[in-house]
């Protein structure tokens, strides 16, 4: 399709370069002939646009006729060819989106055991990395065109609607979903999502954004497994909470990662679940090998494979790869070394 609408591209201006020449040729022409040149342009959009006005001025010579003549036979040949291109261009460029959101739309209904986000926001957007970097199937729910417009040219499945709508959440396939992250900015917002989602499916992992600390409770209360507050915790958690489940049951409880993060901010440390993204810098490295890389400041202390739902405590040999979580334990102020995780090397 796309070598197609280059050629029409390509097919639109070339009639537009010929209408304008053959227009100049006539207004020089009729100008050559004693004309003025308004005169001559006024005679020359009638004749081309085949209005079928009275002439200007009598055609009363032969060099004026055939003039005419040939402006006729070029100029409306020229503006045929322009507003077939035209039309072609514009019933293409619909014709391209409505087959890009039918194969969108095939995509999402083949989708089981994936993930919906609610919201492509700034934390929004962060999220669909981080699960894009975990290689995990999700769906974007977006009513704002121009970020719908973003999350597809990113390569995510996103449904332009709003999540508030149940037959958004059933367009996304909250029946076969596995979690749902709700992380719109407004609270009452998030918490009717929650209910309609947790209507929808009785079994999906709901994980919703809380604005206010007070909002919290109401979110639990809507149906939310987990509710996540800014101030605590980000995106990144919000995607290995769903990427590493196991991982997040022992260090992500509310309770118990509070408790957990003052307890190692005591000592100056800091616990981290990070997923090793296709092409960082040290994926494909044995964990001796990234913790010498790093100078000893932090040391890997868990790792589960996409999927597996199990994690384990890495020997020495064991080689990251590409979907990883990757449990980290380590000094403060490491958001440098944790990036080298999370983003392809440039």
């Amino acid at each position: 399709m796309k070598w197609l609408s280059n050629s029409l591209a390509r097919n639109l201006i070339l009639g537009v370069v010929f209408v304008v020449i053959v227009a100049a040729l006539g207004v020089i022409g009729y100008m050559h002939n004693g004309w003025s040149f308004g005169d001559s342009l006024f005679m020359v959009v009638l004749t081309i646009f085949t209005v079928g006005y009275e002439e200007v001025h009598p055609l009363d010579t032969i060099e004026l006729r055939a003039l005419t003549i040939g402006l006729i036979a070029l100029g409306c040949t020229g503006m045929i060819y322009l507003t077939g291109a035209i039309v072609q261009f514009i019933t293409l460029t619909q014709i391209q989106q409505m087959l890009g959101l039918t194969r969108m739309n095939k995509q999402i209904e083949t989708l089981s055991d994936h993930v919906i986000v609610c919201g492509f926001g700034r934390t929004g957007a962060m999220l669909s990395k981080e699960l894009k970097a975990g290689k995990a199937k999700f769906v974007v729910i977006e009513p704002n065109p121009e970020r719908c417009a973003e999350a597809r040219e990113l390569g995510y499945l996103c449904v332009h609607a709003d999540a508030a709508d149940e037959a958004a959440l059933k367009q996304a396939g909250i029946e076969r979903a596995r979690a749902l992250a709700t992380v719109v900015s407004s609270d009452p917002v998030n918490v009717f999502i929650t209910l309609s989602a947790r209507s929808l499916n009785g079994a999906v992992q709901i994980i919703a954004r809380g604005e206010e600390p007070s909002t919290e409770r109401k979110l639990l209360q809507a149906g939310a497994d987990s509710v996540i507050l800014p101030a605590h915790i980000g995106a990144e958690q919000i995607a290995s909470m769903i990427l590493f489940p196991s991982i997040a049951g022992v260090i992500q409880s509310p309770e118990r990662r509070r408790q957990m993060d003052l307890d190692l901010r005591t000592l100056g440390l800091e616990l981290e679940v990070v997923v090793a993204a296709e092409g960082s810098v040290f994926t494909g490295l044995t964990v001796e090998e990234i913790e010498s890389k790093a100078e000893r400041s932090f040391f890997i202390i868990a790792v589960e494979q996409a999927g597996s739902q199990k994690a384990e405590r890495p020997l020495p040999g064991t080689r990251i790869v590409a979907g990883d979580g990757v449990t980290i334990l380590g000094r403060a102020g490491r958001a440098n070394i944790l990036n080298k995780f999370a983003e392809a090397a440039h």
